[in-house]
């Protein structure tokens, strides 16, 4: 099922897409429903939801409507940093030490923003770069979770690109500030179940800019799966229902080209993950 936020004619809503339709879930969730995460949490809606038919009173077509990002504000955000075999390689060749664990960092949750939103290009950074992600939401929730188990907490998936300052990146060694400008960190087009993802080790990921492919790679190549990073994580903090996770970028950043190729106003940035679908955003210059 693909689980959507969307706004038309200033009401938000949410619903379940059916092909190029979204059925709106009001009539099954509670009033104070804020997103998505509220529909995970509800097993009897996810079924109730999951049997609706696309009517002409319940239903709009995807092209009337905005879509938002799917989960609102989540207990946490993390990013798994330096998680894929071919970026790794290309960090080789820079220079850059190759972790010998998950490095774990967090955007903070104010950074988010819709699959279609502009992204800004802040007046104090200089080095604006792009990160293809797969994204993850978190279920059930728990702490010390096995591997075996992992798949189980998990709820659904969607497409985020970790938009990065790197020179705000560079000031700081937790990375945080340089990961968590405002809109730098758009999410969705919805969320995708996850017994609709058979294998999230199998899956391609692309991104390009204006038309140009900068990143083509497989989940495949992760250095740590889905299941590897929520053991890992959990081991230090009891994972909640909603938090989401992002689980690293493939090669092709712009800091990784020769020469350096960042973004710049009026770049249109297109994220693709086979299987749950595409974001694309326009990068416009931060309003004053």
């Amino acid at each position: 099922m693909k689980l959507a936020r969307y706004s038309y004619n200033g009401t938000t809503s949410i619903g379940r897409v059916d092909g190029d339709r979204v059925i709106d879930l009001a009539l099954l969730l509670p009033a104070d429903a804020a997103d998505v995460a509220a529909v995970l949490a509800l097993p009897q809606v996810l079924a109730d939801a999951a049997h609706l038919d696309a009517t002409p009173e319940n239903s709009l077509a995807l092209d009337q409507v905005r879509l938002l990002a799917p989960i609102l504000r989540p207990g946490k955000f993390m990013c798994l940093g330096m998680n894929y075999k071919d970026h790794e390689e290309e960090a080789r060749r820079l220079g850059v030490p190759i972790p010998t664990s998950q490095v774990w960092f967090s955007k903070q949750i104010t950074c988010i923003t819709g699959p279609y939103d502009d992204v800004h290009f802040p007046q104090v950074v200089e080095r604006l770069d792009y990160e293809a992600e797969m994204g993850v939401v978190i279920g059930k929730g728990g702490r010390r979770i096995s591997e075996a188990d992992a798949l189980q907490h998990v709820a659904g998936y969607f497409v985020a690109n970790d938009v990065s300052a790197r020179d705000w990146q560079a000031k700081s060694p937790t990375w945080t500030l340089g990961k968590s400008f405002d809109t730098h960190g758009p999410i969705g087009p919805w969320i995708v179940t996850a017994d609709e993802i058979a294998d999230p080790q199998q899956l391609t990921v692309s991104l390009s800019v204006n038309g140009e492919r900068r990143q083509h790679s497989s989940t495949e190549l992760m250095t740590y799966s889905v299941a590897k990073q929520i053991a890992y994580l959990s081991e230090v903090m009891t994972l909640e229902p909603g938090d989401i996770l992002i689980t690293g970028t493939p090669a092709g950043v712009g800091i990784a080209m020769q020469p350096p190729t960042f973004l710049q106003v009026g770049d249109v940035v297109r994220v693709e993950i086979e299987g749950i679908g595409h974001i694309q955003n326009t990068i416009v210059a931060e309003p004053r």
